[in-house]
């Protein structure tokens, strides 16, 4: 993993941070995991805008992701590790001896021609297989868990994010998340070694603002600068600074806790993530 600086020859390139996309080894997908991606420019179902600030961008084609990893004890070569417009992180196409192949997200370090497995029993724990957190080291790096056993991975999936398993205690083991909550998850959850590839992705810098518009983002107005009528903090004479942050609807940011203190999986974390 690497970033290159752009040498200041226009004023879009002055303070352009790009990825180096040396870990890249690949320059198109697989054509038989790719499905169309329809993109909606923040609108509901009745056309109405529901999210602000979204729209155009460059067309996407959506990679077909194994977040499952439910092929057991059965071995996959790496062939390739590419790059995904749908994510910050990598993805890898790996290739099963009968011939299925099927993309999953890249763990730092994950090899081409490295072989990766899913399952329990006989897999060992190195980066990029697939395990029931009852099998996994205490101690060990992990990302892609799932929170609901066969739900697929919903956590710690994306650039440079991975999760640390604390502790077990009968079905239940400890995971320390990327956000510093420590929580509670099954132990016939899987989860897979390692931390997620592309580390460097918050290092970037675009540079200028018409790269935001090719990510399909428009142009963001500062709520000061809006009008009583169109947010809580617009309004008032002069540069006026709005008071406190607040949403739209009127709910503090900035720290206000907004989690449900009635939450049913709430009992099963033990410490709450930082302020």
């Amino acid at each position: 993993m690497s970033v290159r600086k752009l040498k200041p020859i226009t004023p879009g390139q002055r303070f352009r941070v790009v990825n180096g996309f040396d870990a890249i080894t690949a320059d198109k997908p697989e054509k038989s995991l790719l499905a169309p991606l329809k993109r909606t420019g923040g609108r509901n179902n009745q056309g109405k805008m529901t999210m602000r600030y979204r729209g155009g961008g460059h067309k996407r084609r959506y990679r077909i992701i194994d977040f499952k990893r439910n092929r057991f004890d059965a071995a996959a070569e790496v062939l390739s590790i590419e790059y995904d417009p749908n994510r910050s992180a990598f993805i890898a196409l790996t290739k099963f001896e009968d011939g299925e192949k099927r993309y999953i997200v890249a763990q730092n370090g994950l090899q081409v021609g490295q072989k990766v497995t899913s399952g329990k029993g006989k897999v060992a724990p190195e980066i990029g297989n697939a395990m029931p957190l009852s099998e996994i080291p205490l101690g060990t790096i992990i990302s892609c868990i799932e929170l609901h056993p066969g739900q697929g991975a919903v956590i710690a999936r994306s650039a440079g994010a991975f999760a640390q398993l604390m502790a077990r205690d009968g079905k239940f083991a400890t995971v320390k998340l990327p956000s510093g909550e420590t929580r509670m998850i099954l132990t016939t959850c899987l989860a897979t070694i390692g931390a997620i590839s592309n580390s460097d992705h918050q290092l970037l810098v675009s540079g200028k603002a018409g790269r935001k518009r090719w990510l399909g983002r428009r142009p963001r107005t500062r709520p000061v600068a809006m009008n009583p009528v169109d947010h809580p903090m617009g309004g008032g004479e002069g540069r006026a600074s709005g008071g406190h942050p607040r949403s739209r609807n009127g709910i503090p940011a900035k720290g206000y806790r907004t989690r449900s203190t009635t939450k049913a999986s709430n009992k099963y974390i033990i410490e709450r993530r930082k302020k």
